[in-house]
């Protein structure tokens, strides 16, 4: 699954292996090896490789995050203002979470 992840997000930046190997400090042998699964990066190369792509490590890996986006949620809209400093309302609080699930389900 890395392996997939790091050449999908190479080619998007129209980036050879050879260029991804010189920004993170491998050869383009190593590069390869990832991207066609015959290795598999050290976790510091998994940061420096999520750092380099701006992507979290558990992008990389695969990983899918738990579905608890709605209490995470609910607790950052508790914490949130409206522009003129008064509270959410439900009313506000229902229309921030559809916002914010349609932009989670238009990343995916």
């Amino acid at each position: 699954m890395i392996g997939n992840r790091i050449k999908e997000l190479r080619k998007s930046k129209k980036m050879s292996q050879s260029e991804l190997g010189k920004f993170i400090g491998v050869s383009q042998t190593t590069v390869t090896a990832w991207e066609n699964g015959r290795a598999e990066p050290s976790s510091s190369y998994v940061a420096k490789l999520a750092t380099f792509f701006n992507v979290s490590t558990d992008y990389l890996l695969g990983r899918k995050t738990p579905d608890n986006n709605g209490i995470d949620l609910d607790r950052a809209i508790d914490n949130a203002m409206s522009f003129d400093g008064k509270p959410v309302t439900d009313h506000d609080r229902k229309i921030m979470k559809q916002l914010w699930k349609a932009y989670m389900a238009g990343k995916e």
